[in-house]
């Protein structure tokens, strides 16, 4: 009886300890870069990290839409981890934007868009006929949503997005994190 106790407690401890060793990681932005493909149709007017003080950093954004309205758009999203180069942690990601906020069956893309949400005016379906924007999205919020469902390595970390209307890449979106 006693080697059974001692080993269930010893499963326990490893899974308190496992949790507390992803509770203690910490997600940081380093960087973003946004990139307008198509200047006619969009282009950033801002897009920007900053660091309000040592433990507050936040990223925003603007889009200044051109050929308004947009009925229809895709989105391309990758993660991937820098080690010797980018590799695909998963496999790309694709789904229609316009559906993103009104259909919440996809339990990836419902988490995914739940990561910018609060922080964003993207709040409806299309059509979108004005600017779009992320406003001071904290890295505690990513950090609070991310590491409660996805355990990552420790490493840093390449987020793309594709940003596609009528079969043609309009605007990227590159976030570096940093997973520590």
């Amino acid at each position: 009886m006693t080697l059974q106790y001692t080993a269930v407690a010893g499963v326990i401890f490893l899974m308190f300890y496992k949790m507390h060793l992803l509770e203690s990681r910490r997600i940081e932005f380093t960087n973003i870069k946004c990139t307008s493909a198509d200047e006619e149709f969009c282009d950033f007017e801002y897009c920007f990290l900053k660091a309000a003080n040592r433990t507050y950093k936040y990223l925003s954004l603007k889009v200044r839409l051109h050929k308004i309205p947009i009925h229809q758009f895709t989105v391309n999203l990758a993660l991937r981890k820098r080690s010797n180069g980018l590799t695909p942690i998963n496999q790309n990601i694709t789904f229609d934007g316009c559906k993103m906020v009104a259909d919440t069956g996809n339990t990836i893309i419902s988490f995914l868009f739940s990561l910018f949400k609060p922080y964003s005016n993207i709040n409806h379906s299309c059509p979108y006929n004005h600017d779009l924007l992320v406003d001071k999205l904290p890295t505690h919020f990513i950090h609070q949503q991310f590491t409660k469902y996805v355990p990552l390595p420790e490493g840093d970390y390449v987020f793309n997005s594709n940003w596609i209307s009528n079969g043609t890449n309009r605007a990227t979106v590159r976030v570096h994190l940093s997973f520590a």
